[in-house]
């Protein structure tokens, strides 16, 4: 069953460190192909106490968008998950290069666990299982950061991470679904985050099958997620939605 399983909704330090919403990161179940993006605090308790449970050792593969804690903390205890504690080598990981070499949040030992290590660049394309995916173009973040577009049958999911705005960001991600990290309720040029202006002029030039809104900050929890992407679809006249945490998307019924 091809799947988008949301392990966890929150966004930036203060709702994560509070666990106001869970931070688990994404769980793709694409065309027979598991993979686990971005696995926060929480990301294999989430896995083990979901309905129905998922199996962290049925992973082809974890992909790290960028190095923050919010998005990486539990990738070691996912690799050792994923492997059967060393005794399965198997698996990829996809990751930019400082999350590897630059104050690196990888253990060495669990390398040796592991098929192997990509590193993720710009404007390169990737295989994993039966689909392949691609990291358009870098964005502006603290570190080096990548959104992803996955390719599977005849469908695209896009997925933005953390970012800034900027011009042509929306011209790299037209998947029929459309998954953005929206943590700023309103525009803020001193952090490196979406708002939902941004995301407003994303969904309207795009023009997605459905969006989904999720990595939530502060402001976006106070006013409410599902009230703001009701009032987005109102506004673009297409389907948003926010997601919640374990909240599980049938691909099928929108493409």
């Amino acid at each position: 069953m091809n799947e988008i399983k949301f392990l966890g909704t929150a966004g930036a330090r203060f709702v994560v460190a509070k666990q106001m919403r869970n931070s688990g990161g994404i769980w793709l179940n694409l065309e027979n192909t598991k993979i686990l993006i971005d696995p926060g605090p929480g990301s294999l308790i989430r896995c083990l106490n979901s309905k129905p449970k998922i199996i962290p050792n049925e992973l082809n593969g974890i992909i790290l968008t960028h190095r923050h804690i919010d998005h990486s903390n539990d990738i070691n205890i996912m690799i050792e998950a994923m492997t059967n504690g060393g005794f399965n080598k198997k698996g990829i990981i996809f990751a930019p290069i400082d999350s590897l070499d630059k104050d690196p949040v990888i253990l060495e030992y669990l390398r040796n666990y592991l098929e192997k290590i990509e590193v993720l660049e710009e404007k390169k394309t990737y295989k994993i299982g039966n689909i392949k995916f691609e990291t358009p173009i870098k964005h502006i973040h603290g570190v080096e950061t990548y959104g992803l577009n996955f390719f599977g049958g005849k469908y695209q999911i896009s997925i933005i991470s953390d970012t800034k705005y900027f011009d042509s960001l929306e011209n790299n991600y037209k998947g029929d679904i459309l998954i953005i990290n929206v943590v700023l309720l309103n525009n803020n040029d001193n952090i490196f985050h979406l708002s939902i202006n941004d995301v407003e002029k994303i969904i309207r030039k795009n023009k997605p099958k459905l969006s989904i809104i999720t990595h939530f900050g502060m402001t976006m929890i106070k006013n409410k997620p599902w009230e703001i992407a009701n009032d987005l679809s109102k506004k673009t006249n297409r389907k948003v939605i926010a997601a919640n945490d374990g909240m599980s998307i049938k691909i099928n019924d929108y493409i």
